[in-house]
């Protein structure tokens, strides 16, 4: 018992010391379907006009929107209800719709996909309202599936007196599996013998890492890179053994090199990302804030009694300026991500003041990194 209970502990032990000493993969690799994809196998987009009916008086106003009686007095017409002319249908129970969807590559018909419903009018709410049945078209104009079916809305509102809350949005719904395919894309992945590969981000380091991993593992010569973006590849004739050549390549181990330094700036939300790659010279940054405030004041001009004048209000602005003063920051040279974010934590600025500060980093070439402004 004693012996059994010194291995056990010696079988520990040695665990413990080699969680030390081995070495731990810094990442995973990243494999090729994730940096690239095969030509033609796509999604394509659908886009069809509907109506949106049984909403609780939240529809479309007439006025102001007079294509959705246009819409339902056609809809009606189809249906054999004739509709007098010269009668304004007050439909608040139906809402214009621009329905939209992604056909995904090699759907086929009778398969259920995913729509997005948007108001066209201005409707209150779509919230417990049914999508009729609206033909979805492609880019050549032709039928690609009909979609039908109740609508989901994440959102929700109510009014009362004058005043109103809303959460969310109320005006856009989803129509999950609300869409049947009618007729399929065809696909060109089975013409021709070389087939195409488009890397996701044009880099010539990525490409050649793609073309190479394909070689090692299918034989020298079956694959070249092109160019930054693409990759041809020589691929097997017979369908069956086409698409099991591609299941394999797709879940190839890559080794990326590392990647163009870039700052993807946000001017609406004034988010900041950058990637591992960003390094920052030596630079002195100095930062002030400007702000300027104006104040309106309400004043009353009342004429004496015998000046037979009217009494009217006027008004006063006062506007001032407020300068602050920044002080200068010495920022010393950063070859890590965590460097660069403790030098910008030092001039204590917010985010809005970072996109401009960065800018002028850039612009001094202080800042080594490619500046993206979404």
């Amino acid at each position: 018992m004693q012996r059994a209970l010194r291995v056990l502990i010696a079988l520990a032990a040695l665990a413990a010391s080699a969680a030390l000493w081995w070495p731990v993969p810094a990442h995973a690799a990243t494999r090729i379907k994730e940096v690239a994809s095969v030509q033609g196998v796509r999604s394509n987009q659908l886009v069809g006009y509907g109506l949106v009916v049984g909403l609780d008086g939240t529809g479309d106003q007439s006025q102001g929107v007079p294509f959705t009686a246009q819409s339902l007095a056609a809809m009606l017409q189809q249906m054999g209800v004739a509709v007098p002319p010269g009668v304004q249908l007050q439909a608040k129970n139906v809402a214009a719709v621009m329905v939209t969807a992604s056909l995904p590559p090699f759907a086929q018909p009778g398969q259920a996909i995913d729509v997005n419903v948007s108001s066209l009018g201005n409707a209150k709410s779509l919230r417990g309202g049914l999508l009729v049945a609206t033909p979805l078209k492609g880019a050549d104009g032709q039928v690609y599936a009909m979609a039908q079916g109740s609508l989901i809305v994440g959102g929700a509102g109510a009014s009362a007196a004058g005043s109103k809350v809303t959460i969310n949005h109320l005006s856009a719904g989803r129509v999950p599996a609300g869409a049947t395919v009618e007729r399929a894309v065809p696909t060109p992945l089975a013409q021709g013998e070389y087939l195409q590969l488009d890397v996701t981000s044009a880099d010539f380091a990525t490409a050649r890492d793609v073309a190479r991993a394909i070689n090692q593992a299918k034989g020298e010569g079956t694959a070249w890179a092109q160019d930054g973006r693409v990759v041809r590849v020589r691929a097997p004739q017979d369908m069956n053994a086409r698409v099991a050549f591609l299941a394999d390549i797709e879940n190839l181990s890559l080794e990326l090199a590392r990647p163009a330094a870039r700052v993807v700036l946000n001017a609406r939300t004034g988010s900041i990302v950058m990637n591992e790659a960003v390094t920052l010279a030596p630079c002195a940054v100095a930062h002030g804030s400007l702000a300027v405030t104006i104040s309106n004041t309400p004043v009353i001009s009342q004429p004496n009694a015998l000046a037979q004048g009217q009494t009217v209000q006027a008004s006063k602005a006062d506007i001032s300026i407020t300068q602050q003063g920044g002080s200068l920051v010495q920022m010393p040279a950063g070859a890590k991500l965590a460097d660069v974010v403790k030098a910008l934590n030092a001039l204590g600025a917010t985010p809005q003041d970072l996109l401009a500060i960065l800018q002028a980093m850039k612009s001094a070439g202080a800042l080594q990194a490619e500046i993206e402004v979404i």
